[in-house]
């Protein structure tokens, strides 16, 4: 993890738009300013209310509608206490580690963990299903919290490289072990409903640490999950 994180360097040659279109990670850490956190949740609340209030009327709609009068007051509680709730360090779960009292040592996958997130680029959703596995090395994690800690980070605005790269360092750091794997399989609407218009393509996403670097472990992770069936994340579209 810290070697991807050495050798991870910002391309300055590119334009915005080149970003936005070519699905460019320019962070590991999801860039947030100094004073992310001055102001309260009702505050922001408060702000985002009139700046989207400004942003429809700008597109021409008529906020006196009843269905549209209360859009901006929607939208901002949203926002900041929906899909976009794992901004705020507040909102990290907390996770508590039990002793291996059953003495297994082999992998643990979590698989068909469905989350949704938001694009960075566009803001427009990313809809897909994180699949999580790790070895004990003594300690073990509640089921429940392997969940939690993907909803987490997914409740940000992401690129699914670095939703990857946080879900696996968060782990490898709570768990005091490298041998964590991730793989998420997502549809971003940024590519679907808008671009190319591909309604039909997904991004796949892995991370292997430690004993999952191994062919055979990486190999009997990847047949647990059976990605061309079950965790196909169309299912998760059509749901």
């Amino acid at each position: 993890m810290r070697n991807a994180q050495k050798n991870f360097s910002k391309n300055l040659l590119l334009t915005d738009d080149d970003i936005g279109d070519d699905h460019i990670m320019t962070s590991l850490s999801t860039p947030m300013r100094p004073d992310a956190f001055d102001l309260s949740d009702e505050e922001k609340m408060a702000k985002i209310e009139e700046h989207f209030r400004e942003i429809m009327l700008t597109m021409g709609l008529d906020l006196t509608d009843d269905s549209l009068r209360g859009t901006p007051k929607r939208v901002a509680k949203m926002y900041v206490q929906e899909i976009f709730s794992g901004l705020n360090p507040k909102n990290k779960p907390t996770v508590a580690l039990f002793e291996n009292k059953y003495g297994y040592y082999e992998m643990l996958v979590e698989k068909d963990i469905t989350f949704y997130s938001n694009c960075e680029h566009h803001f427009v959703p990313i809809v897909g299903k994180a699949h999580v596995a790790y070895i004990s090395n003594g300690s073990v994690i509640g089921l429940s919290k392997l969940n939690r800690i993907v909803q987490y980070y997914a409740k940000r605005p992401q690129v699914q490289e670095r939703l990857t790269m946080q879900i696996a360092q968060e782990l490898c750091n709570i768990l005091g072990t490298d041998d964590v794997a991730i793989v998420i399989d997502a549809h971003h609407l940024c590519v679907s409903s808008r671009g190319v218009q591909d309604v039909n393509s997904s991004t796949v996403t892995a991370y292997y640490g430690g004993e999952f670097m191994k062919e055979a472990r990486k190999t009997e992770f990847l047949q647990y999950l059976n990605l061309s069936s079950k965790s196909n994340v169309t299912e998760v579209l059509q749901s």
